[in-house]
């Protein structure tokens, strides 16, 4: 008797049938899952948050992992059953509405390609501080010109460059751990076991209270962005539903080990107001345990890593808008596919700020960063909120359309679901009494309602003109 095929369930038969390559192997999928969240935000900013919360930083950076781990839970659940190279915009799409997907999908896309630009000014600067005479706005464009032709390329080229761009950030992770947990213990040349000493002293674990705490998750939070752009890659990958499962499953309990273990050992080997504001808490570190030319290395692995998520960041919002092209919600235009399955315009759509940023950083090179910072400062909050409403509305329809396929259900559903939008309103609200954290919330929410207005008038116009929407529907 032949074997019959599953029917196709509602939620699956509307996906369009993806014209991009799938070169990316699992391995490929895995770094990108870890190189896209490692930056400059973990080797350099770090320090701010050392500096807020002294050695409750551990603390504080638990509490954004966890949140961090929930949402990336919820998001391979849904990733798994229905890969899709929109990833969290078509999942909006399907269980609120075309306005939610269309949000989703632009408010994400303009997240990457602002944050794209200030990781490509953030590596000018420390390429000028090596080459002073070529001026920053011209590194910039160097690293667009760069990049953009490497996201041209065939998608397993841009795996395989991407891979070993990540896999010098977890290296240097890696062995910064093992050198600093063995400079604990004391057994280092012209080391000494430091027991508690720095973890007590100094005002405490706890030197700022649980406000420090909160303050310093405000900090840090935001440093674990990122880690979506794998279920976008895992469309384009050789077995999508696996793939996606097996990254999101190894690359949260990495990030997480990778962020809090060096936290860890940095509190532990340093007094925490002996840091340096504006210093890499990961150089104070190897040169109080005799790495020589410390500040060099790390310069150097900071500037891979900035140039690493640039990489990363622009493949993900070329997808992003490809695929919002692919349901009507971006210019058709975009569509365009090469032989080898990359979607050219949107890459050049993608990159567009990016080239904008050349002339942003001839004007204003010592204001530009900060400004392009405050303008996404929340959104990646309201994306996440997105995917933890959408993942709850889609469980009920997996598990009734398509059981089987729930290959990577979320913890304690809904309970962690729910704590996880309790956990990013109670950041949102923090944000709002932080004097250091409103402006970059009321940016964000500027850029949101801007977007939502957009799609609020999009629906009307349909509306009005009687015409059915061409995007997917949303699940019952």
């Amino acid at each position: 008797m032949p074997n019959r095929q599953p029917e196709a369930s509602p939620l699956t038969s509307d996906l369009p049938e993806e014209p991009l390559s799938h070169g990316l192997k699992q391995r490929h999928l895995t770094m990108l899952g870890l190189g896209g969240v490692i930056g400059a935000g973990l080797f350099v900013g770090s320090g701010a948050g050392i500096g807020i919360a002294g050695p409750a930083i551990i603390c504080s950076y638990l509490l954004a992992g966890v949140l961090a781990m929930l949402v990336m839970r919820a998001l391979g659940e849904m990733s798994a059953a229905m890969p899709a190279s929109g990833s969290f915009s078509v999942y909006a799409e399907k269980a609120l509405g075309r306005w939610a997907g269309f949000t989703a999908g632009w408010l994400y896309w303009f997240l990457l390609v602002v944050v794209l630009a200030v990781e490509a000014t953030g590596a000018a600067k420390i390429a000028n501080g090596w080459l002073p005479s070529v001026d920053q706005w011209v590194w910039v464009l160097i690293f667009m010109v760069v990049f953009t032709v490497s996201n041209l390329a065939a998608v397993k080229n841009f795996g395989e460059f991407e891979f070993w761009f990540a896999a010098l950030k977890v290296g240097a992770i890696v062995l910064f751990l093992i050198l600093g947990t063995l400079a604990v213990f004391g057994l280092l040349p012209d080391t000494d076991p430091v027991g508690l000493t720095n973890l007590t002293g100094q005002g405490g674990f706890f030197p700022a209270g649980i406000g420090g705490v909160v303050a310093g998750m405000l900090a840090v939070v935001f440093a674990f962005g990122g880690l979506e752009v794998v279920t976008i890659a895992a469309a384009e990958s050789q077995d999508p539903a696996r793939s996606v499962a097996r990254a999101v499953r190894s690359a949260v309990w990495r990030i997480l080990f990778f962020y809090v273990g060096s936290m860890l050992v940095i509190v532990t080997l340093l007094p925490w107001d002996s840091l340096e504001p504006g210093e890499s808490p990961y150089v104070a570190v190897l040169d109080s345990i005799g790495i020589p030319g410390a500040g060099q290395i790390m310069n150097i692995v900071v500037f891979v890593a900035l140039l690493s998520a640039l990489n990363a960041n622009l493949y993900g919002s070329s997808r992003i808008v490809f695929s919002l092209a692919e349901r009507r919600e971006a210019p058709q235009a975009l569509l365009k596919v090469s032989g080898g399955g990359v979607p050219r315009r949107a890459v050049f759509a993608s990159v567009a700020f990016g080239f904008v940023s050349v002339v942003l950083n001839l004007l204003w090179p010592d204001t530009i960063f900060l400004y392009m910072l405050n303008a996404v400062g929340a959104v990646l909050l309201f994306v996440w909120a997105l995917i933890a409403v959408s993942q709850l509305k889609l469980r009920r329809v997996i598990e009734r359309e398509m059981p089987e396929r729930l290959t990577l259900p979320m913890w304690l559903f809904p309970y962690l679901t729910w704590t996880a939008l309790i956990g990013m309103a109670t950041v949102l609200v923090l944000m709002l009494f932080d004097d250091s954290a409103r402006p970059q919330l009321l940016w964000s929410t500027g850029a949101a309602a801007l977007v939502l207005a957009v799609a609020g008038l999009r629906e009307l116009r349909e509306r009005r003109s009687g015409k059915q929407g061409q995007g997917t529907t949303p699940a019952p």
